[in-house]
């Protein structure tokens, strides 16, 4: 099946990836109570300082545990949170800019929310419980061809329901979205994303609600798609298995996030077969599914399991209260990502043969 032309032609700088983050930070307020209302409030780090490209046609999975703050990352990405800091350009036009009327608008903001698309954990929650499937996708198509007919539209909907696994489509059109399993939920909703043509989709714990025998499945029909509508994806998720699959059978990358910080950044294989920083290396040992258990180790590769308050986070390597290769000059100085080998970056001083980390005493507990 092929990708639908779009409504009108984006203007767009040839030379700009897809999506750019420039040192992007996202900081919260939290929530007070009753007797801390007059109190200065504390400050959630959310994002802290996270720059990377999404080129056309490209995958980034980004992997961490919860509260790393890789979904509020993804929704910034794709201008459904503003940052507090930093740039988010797409095809160079800054998405707040646009959204604001600030400055020379290439590309309206309503253009590219259109392109920049989102399928949640829970679909059921997004899918509008009063109206059958058929009027839930015929919306996106109203928005992008204004002048499709009823009978086209049904035409459409009917062949991307069957693209995607859902046989008879006439059936399933005149279903409401309770009458839909999950993983059939989760399809209708790809199947709404993709309808708007869209550049990139963001894939937020899109799998993790599903049977495990229906993931791969899930994973699978994601990229296929990918392939016939010439779309991104960065897909979210804390499980690195999954991210594996998704980033190896998508040629991407995987993202790996620790307290706000992107610590790694590389292909599939060469981030999980030889980790550059400590924290991925506690991941694979976290992910027996990966058959590598941190070289057969039987006890978690760090010093203390628990997580710092990322309203306080630690000082330098935000993971050195944690890590067991950490030593003082972890504690003093935050590494950045570096290292361009094959696209494989890592925030650690341990792949810098030359830096003072060598020579500095280890940390005691």
């Amino acid at each position: 099946m092929s990708q639908p032309d779009a409504v009108a032609e984006t203007t767009q700088n040839d030379d700009a990836p897809l999506l750019s983050l420039e040192n992007v930070d996202v900081h919260f307020e939290k929530d007070q109570g009753l007797l801390e209302f007059f109190e200065e409030p504390d400050v959630v780090r959310a994002v802290d300082g996270i720059s990377f490209d999404i080129e056309e046609n490209d995958v980034l999975a980004l992997v961490g545990e919860s509260g790393c703050g890789k979904s509020t990352l993804g929704k910034t990405t794709i201008g459904l949170q503003r940052p507090t800091g930093g740039t988010v350009r797409y095809r160079g036009q800054d998405i707040w800019a646009a959204k604001d009327g600030v400055g020379e608008v290439d590309i309206p903001f309503s253009e590219i929310r259109s392109s920049l698309q989102i399928i949640h954990q829970d679909p059921g929650s997004s899918l509008n419980p009063n109206q059958r499937i058929v009027d839930i996708l015929a919306q996106p198509i109203k928005q992008t061809h204004p002048s499709a007919g009823r009978s086209e539209r049904r035409e459409r909907i009917y062949s991307l329901l069957e693209r995607v696994g859902m046989n008879p489509a006439a059936d399933f059109a005149d279903r409401y979205p309770h009458q839909l399993s999950g993983g059939e939920q989760q399809r209708v909703a790809l199947s709404r994303a993709l309808l708007m043509n869209p550049d990139l989709i963001l894939a937020d714990e899109a799998i993790s609600a599903l049977d495990v025998s229906l993931r791969v499945e899930m994973m699978d029909l994601m990229l296929d798609l990918q392939s016939e509508f010439d779309t991104s994806f960065v897909f979210i998720s804390h499980d690195l298995s999954n991210a594996r699959y998704f980033a190896e059978h998508g040629d991407g990358r995987i993202g790996v996030m620790y307290l706000g910080e992107l610590v790694e950044v590389g292909p599939a294989e060469q981030l999980i077969e030889d980790p550059g920083h400590p924290y991925t290396n506690v991941l694979r040992w976290a992910t027996p599914d990966l058959a590598l258990h941190a070289a057969g180790a039987s006890d978690p590769p760090m010093r203390k399991i628990d997580i710092p308050d990322p309203v306080d986070p630690p000082s330098g390597c935000r993971f050195h209260t944690r890590c067991p290769e950490a030593r003082e000059a972890c504690r003093e100085s935050c590494p950045a990502l570096t290292g361009e080998t094959d696209g494989h970056r890592t925030a650690c001083f341990r792949t810098q043969p030359d830096h003072e980390y060598w020579d500095s005493p280890p940390l005691d507990d």
